[in-house]
């Protein structure tokens, strides 16, 4: 393959696009697809993966290693990767476990940004068009939905759910389920409003992030139980926007709700 560095080491196994790129002293072990339009750069290795169109590794990256797991032992697992990713030095993608109950699967979506030294531990679910910067780490069995961000040294605990369109702040440890839309920040992720700037990113108008901010005011800032201020909010005909909360909310969690910090005053917004 004329994209393929004479230093690179190609297990027979792996079915590679005609028009990918691999760099020097990169290793792609057994059981891996890449697609059309991918740019590995060099000293990577990745084995047991299946990663979709245009995926870019700058080098250093460990693609579909095995899980951080004490309970795994070699069964055949992988990590599934869409398309469009961007993955930056050091790196680190872990494929999935038979452990738990799971199906031995790593999934992250496409459109995603992963910068240095960040981590995805093993049977992962990630979204699409999720940003990790750099040292951001999810532990095993964590779901993170589409359109979240988290800062630098920013950390989710095992199990963890986190919504849709989620901050998570620098240096924060998530220890609990975040809701959609929600900011969270500090040493056990608390919630200190609503992601304002990534919904007006999203194309979400004043109204319906006035109709986040109510529901948050008395989902986490008042003195309402949570199934009281829930059923407060689903009567209030709000429109399809709040269907993401509500559903999240709703659904069973292994970790429990993250807290508010009660001192926070989600602040009027400005377009």
């Amino acid at each position: 393959m004329p994209g393929v560095h004479s230093t690179a080491v190609i297990h027979p196994s792996a079915s590679i696009a005609s028009d990918a790129q691999i760099g020097p002293y990169t290793i792609i072990g057994e059981g891996v697809l890449i697609g059309s339009g991918a740019q590995i750069g060099p000293h990577c290795f990745i084995e047991h993966a299946q990663i979709g169109k245009n995926f870019k590794a700058i080098s250093h990256a460990m693609i579909g290693t095995p899980p951080q797991d004490l309970k795994y032992n070699n069964e055949p697992t992988k990590l599934v990767v869409g398309d469009n990713c961007m993955v930056r030095e050091c790196v680190t993608l872990n494929r999935g476990t038979m452990a738990d109950g799971s199906d031995g699967i790593t999934r992250v979506g496409s459109n995603c940004y992963f910068m240095a030294y960040s981590h995805v531990a093993h049977d992962c679910v990630v979204g699409d068009h999720v940003v990790m910067v750099n040292c951001a780490a999810l532990g095993g069995h964590s779901s993170v939905g589409n359109n979240v961000i988290f800062g630098g040294l920013s950390a989710a605990h095992q199990f963890v759910r986190i919504g849709e369109s989620v901050m998570v702040g620098g240096n924060t440890g998530v220890e609990r389920d975040v809701p959609p839309f929600a900011m969270v920040e500090g040493n056990r992720g608390e919630i200190i409003g609503i992601n304002i700037i990534g919904l007006r990113r999203r194309g979400f108008n004043r109204e319906q992030v006035g109709d986040m901010r109510k529901a948050f005011d008395l989902l986490f800032f008042s003195d309402h139980i949570m199934e009281d201020a829930l059923k407060i909010i689903s009567a209030g005909n709000f429109g399809p926007h709040m269907t993401p909360l509500l559903d999240f909310l709703k659904t069973s969690s292994k970790r429990g709700i993250s807290k508010s910090r009660k001192s926070s005053k989600i602040e009027e917004f400005v377009f």
